[in-house]
C-alpha cells in the first residue's frame, strides 16, 4: 500500500498547473525532487508530446543554454490544459539513467563487447544474409512497438517489409489490434470516433473493462469536468479505483462480458429504447442482431455472469432515449480470448441506440501506447500505409507515391506475434531483430518464450538500455536514442496528431530510430527503396501524400510548425481544410466507411474461456494495471526516483479476505501462485475489491508473465492476458536461502 504522502504528492503532480510549487516539495519529502531548479527563468521552451500512454499531453520543456533543465505541462495544449500525471512530469528522468547504451555490442566469446556502429551493421546483416540464404526469408522477422514516432514506424516497415523482404509485427498487437479490427469490421476503417470533450458533454459514460482513473488519469479529470451530473457505469470484475468513484459498479465473471453486453441489447430492444431511425438509415445487419441477441434474456445473462437481475436492469436503465451515452474500453476488452466480438457488441449498442456521431456519445477505445494509432495506420503490417487493403490497385497506388516498384510494397498482411513467436519455438524462425520493447518480460506465458528464444541463431535488439531482460539476450545491440532525443509524431487516441522535439542529446554514439532504419537499409543494400525518406519531416510528407483520400487524411497539414501552431491535428485534415476546430469527432453525418456508407452490427456466439478454475488451480487469476506511476515493463519510469517511491518494488497479490483465511494467509504474508505455467512469489494483500475465488496482480511485473494462459482471439490474435487458472499456497522459504527472494528482476 502506498503511504498516504505518495498518494498526495501523485494527486498534486496531476492536477499542478505550473512549476513545481514549494507544496508539492513540501509533500514530497524525502522524494529526490532536487534536481529541480526552484526558481527558473528559461531562455527557451519547447513543446513535446508525451511519449508514454496515448493521451497524447503536451510538456513544455524548459531549455537553457541548449539544455533541457526541466518541464511542465502545458497550459494552452486541447488534451491536458496545464495538466500532467506523475509520468509526465518524471518524463526527462529516463533519458539520463546510469544505464542509458551509449554504443553498439557485440556478443564476443559469449560476452556483448562494445564495438562501432559499422561493426555492429556488418555483424547484423551478414548473420541474417546467412540465415536467408540456407532458410529462406521467411526464417527472419522483426517485432517492433508502438511506442516510436509514427515515421519512424513507416520507414521500418518500409525497410524491413519492402527492402528487406521479412515479416513482423509490433507490440501494439498487445494492446490495439482487437479495436483496429473490430472498428474495420463495423465502420469500414480503424476510426475511432470521439473527441476527448465528449467526457464531459456524456450524460451517461459506460467503462467497460477500462480503469481511467489510473490508467488514464488526465482522462479521469476530462469526466472529472463535467457538469452535466452524468451517470457512471462500471463494468469490470474487480472494484478498481474507477468503480470505485462510479455510479454503479457491476462486476461479472471474468470473460462473459460478450453475454452481458447481448443481454443488455436484449432489454433496450424489448423496452424499445433504440433509435429506429438511426438504425434503419444509417447501419446494416440489424434483422440479425435483432433474432441474435433475442435469446439472451436476463434468466441465462445472469445465470452465466453471475450477476443479480436488479443489477442488469439498473444498468439498462442508464441508457434510456434522450440521454447522451458514451461507451469506452481499453484492456479489459482487448485482451481478452473473443476480444474483437466483445468491442463490437459494445460498438452494437451505440449503434442500437443512435449514441454515435453527436456530442457526448460513442463507441470508444481508450488506446493504449503513445502512438499505437500510428502503427495501426502506417506500420505496413496490418494494411498498407493510410489504412489501405492489400488489394492489387491499392499497392500502385502506394508505390506511386513512394516512387518505388511495387515489388516493395508488401502483398499481404504480416505474420503476427504469436505467429513470429511459435516459428521460433519451432525452430523455423532463426533471426530476430527486436525494436524498442521488452518480449522476454511482457509477453504472454514469458517463460516460454524465454526457452523460445534459444533456438535463435541471431537475435537483433534495438533500444535505450542494455539491461532489459530481452537485451541481456541480444548477439547484437543497436543504442537508441529515446523520447526527447529526436523528432516525428505521434497519433493519440482522439486521432490527435501531435508533434515531439529533440531537447536532449543521446549519450555517445546512440542514433534515433530513423537513422538506424536508414542504416539498416544502406547496409542491407535497399536503401533506394527509401531515398525521399531524409529526415523525418521528409517522412511526414510522404505519409500525408499516402493519407490522402484515406478516412485518415491529414494532407491539409501544414507540417511541423502547423502542428505545433495548432496544438495538434486531428484527422482527418484533407487538403483545403481552413482552421480546424480543436474538437472533432466522426460520424455526425451519419455515413460510416463500408462501401455502402452504413455501419454494420457484428455479433457471434460467446465462446468460453479457454481455461478455467479447477481443482488443481481453483482459482482465477486477472492482471491490470495498478498505478499512475507505472509504465509497462516499467524499463523506463523504474529510471526515476520519485515514480519509484509512488509504486511498489515488489510482486503483490490482491486476495478476498475470506480466500485469504480459508489458506490461512495474512497481510504482508508470502505466497506461491501457482499455474501450468510456472510460479510465482508475492506479497499478500486481502482486500474486499476483489471477489471471492479471484486473485489480482499488477501486470508491471515480470513474474505476472510467468503465470499467464497464452490464448488468442481469432480475430486479431490479441493476447488474452487477463484470466488463468491458479492455485494460492502459503511460501515458507528454506533455511539455505534465509528468507524468500524475488524470482525476477526489477529493470535498473
Amino acid at each position: 500500500m502506498l503511504a498516504e504522502s505518495a498518494l498526495r504528492l501523485a494527486d498534486l503532480m496531476l492536477r499542478r498547473r505550473g512549476p513545481l510549487s514549494t507544496e508539492l516539495e513540501q509533500v514530497a519529502g524525502g522524494f529526490d525532487l532536487g534536481r529541480i531548479p526552484a526558481r527558473l527563468a528559461p531562455e527557451e521552451l519547447r513543446t513535446l508530446i508525451c511519449g508514454f500512454c496515448s493521451t497524447g499531453c503536451a510538456l513544455d520543456v524548459h531549455m537553457r543554454d541548449g539544455r533541457a533543465v526541466n518541464l511542465t505541462p502545458s497550459p494552452a495544449y486541447p488534451v491536458n490544459a496545464g495538466m500532467a500525471c506523475p509520468k509526465g512530469w518524471e518524463a526527462l528522468a529516463p533519458l539520463s539513467a546510469p544505464d542509458r547504451a551509449a554504443t553498439p555490442y557485440l556478443r564476443i566469446d559469449g560476452a556483448l563487447r562494445p564495438v562501432d556502429w559499422d561493426t555492429a551493421m556488418r555483424a547484423f546483416v551478414q548473420r541474417f544474409r546467412a540465415i536467408q540464404v540456407e532458410h529462406g526469408s521467411e526464417a527472419l522477422a522483426f517485432l517492433s512497438t508502438g511506442q516510436m514516432t509514427t515515421e519512424e514506424m513507416a520507414l521500418l516497415g518500409q525497410v524491413a517489409r519492402g527492402g528487406m523482404g521479412i515479416d513482423g509485427d509490433s507490440n501494439t498487437r498487445q494492446c490495439m489490434a482487437t479495436a483496429h479490427v473490430a472498428y474495420k469490421q463495423s465502420f469500414g476503417f480503424d476510426a475511432p470516433p470521439f473527441t476527448y470533450e465528449d467526457l464531459e458533454l456524456s450524460d451517461v459514460l459506460i467503462f467497460v473493462g477500462a480503469n481511467p482513473a489510473i490508467a488514464h488519469p488526465i482522462l479521469w479529470h476530462w469526466v472529472l469536468r463535467n457538469r452535466r451530473n452524468p451517470q457512471i457505469a462500471v463494468i469490470d470484475p474487480r472494484l478498481t479505483e474507477t468503480a470505485a468513484m462510479a455510479t454503479l459498479h457491476v462486476s461479472p465473471r471474468p470473460k462473459s462480458d460478450l453475454v452481458l453486453l447481448y443481454g443488455l441489447a436484449y432489454l433496450l430492444l424489448r423496452r424499445g429504447w433504440i433509435d429506429r431511425e438511426f438504425v434503419d438509415r444509417h447501419t446494416s445487419g440489424f434483422a440479425d442482431f435483432a433474432r441474435h441477441v433475442d435469446a439472451y434474456n436476463p434468466e441465462r445473462v445472469c445465470s452465466e455472469t453471475g450477476l443479480a437481475e436488479a443489477q442488469l436492469h439498473a444498468l439498462a436503465d442508464l441508457i434510456r432515449p434522450g440521454r447522451r451515452v458514451s461507451f469506452w474500453w481499453t484492456m479489459g476488452v482487448n485482451q481478452s480470448h473473443e476480444g474483437v466480438r466483445t468491442a463490437q457488441a459494445i460498438i452494437d449498442l451505440a449503434l442500437l441506440t443512435g449514441n454515435i456521431g453527436k456530442p457526448g456519445t460513442g463507441a470508444n477505445s481508450i488506446t493504449g501506447q503513445t502512438n499505437a494509432m500510428g502503427s495501426r495506420l502506417f506500420s505496413n503490417i496490418t494494411c498498407l500505409p493510410g489504412g489501405r487493403t492489400f488489394g492489387a490497385a491499392q499497392r500502385a497506388e502506394v508505390a506511386r507515391v513512394l516512387d518505388v516498384d511495387e515489388d516493395a510494397v508488401p502483398a499481404a498482411e504480416s505474420r503476427t506475434y504469436d505467429d513470429i513467436v511459435e516459428r521460433i519455438r519451432e525452430g523455423r524462425i532463426r533471426g530476430l531483430w527486436v525494436v524498442a520493447t521488452n518480449p522476454v518480460h511482457s509477453w504472454i506465458d514469458s517463460a516460454g518464450l524465454g526457452e523460445a528464444f534459444a533456438n535463435l541463431d541471431c537475435l537483433v535488439v534495438q533500444d535505450l538500455y542494455r539491461t532489459t531482460e530481452t537485451a541481456q539476450r541480444a548477439d547484437v545491440f543497436l543504442p537508441a536514442a529515446g523520447w526527447g532525443e529526436k523528432t516525428g509524431t505521434f497519433i493519440n487516441s482522439e486521432r490527435r496528431i501531435g508533434l515531439i522535439q529533440k531537447v536532449s542529446r543521446a549519450p555517445g554514439a546512440a542514433l534515433a530510430d530513423f537513422h538506424i532504419f536508414r542504416l539498416v537499409a544502406e547496409y542491407w543494400g535497399c536503401a533506394e527503396t527509401v531515398r525521399r525518406w531524409t529526415s523525418p519531416e521528409a517522412a511526414f510528407r510522404i505519409l500525408q501524400d499516402l493519407s490522402a483520400g484515406q478516412p485518415c487524411d491529414f494532407s491539409g497539414i501544414g507540417g511541423y510548425a502547423d502542428l505545433q501552431r495548432q496544438g495538434g491535428i486531428q484527422w482527418p485534415c484533407p487538403a483545403g481544410t481552413e482552421q480546424p476546430a480543436t474538437q472533432r469527432r466522426l460520424f455526425a453525418d451519419g455515413a460510416f466507411f463500408h462501401t455502402d456508407g452504413k455501419a454494420r452490427f457484428v455479433i457471434d456466439e460467446p465462446r468460453p474461456a479457454p481455461e478455467r478454475p479447477d481443482p488443481t488451480y481453483p482459482m482465477t487469476l486477472l492482471s491490470g494495471r495498478a498505478g499512475v506511476a507505472q509504465w509497462h515493463t516499467e524499463t523506463r519510469t523504474a529510471k526515476s526516483a520519485v515514480l519509484r517511491k509512488l509504486s511498489d518494488a515488489q510482486p503483490y497479490v490482491e486476495i478476498h479476505p475470506d480466500d485469504a483465511a480459508r489458506l490461512d494467509v495474512g497481510a504482508g504474508d508470502r505466497v506461491r501462485i501457482v499455474s501450468r505455467r510456472g510460479s510465482a512469489i508475492a506479497t499478500a494483500r486481502p482486500t474486499r475489491s476483489i471477489r471471492i475465488g479471484q486473485v489480482f496482480m499488477p501486470m508491471h511485473f515480470a513474474e505476472t508473465n510467468r503465470l499467464t494462459f497464452a490464448a488468442f482471439d481469432p480475430h486479431s490474435r490479441q493476447p488474452s492476458y487477463k484470466m488463468a487458472a491458479v492455485r494460492i499456497e502459503r511460501f515458507v522459504a528454506s533455511r539455505r536461502n534465509n528468507g524468500p527472494t524475488r524470482s525476477g528482476r526489477r529493470n535498473q
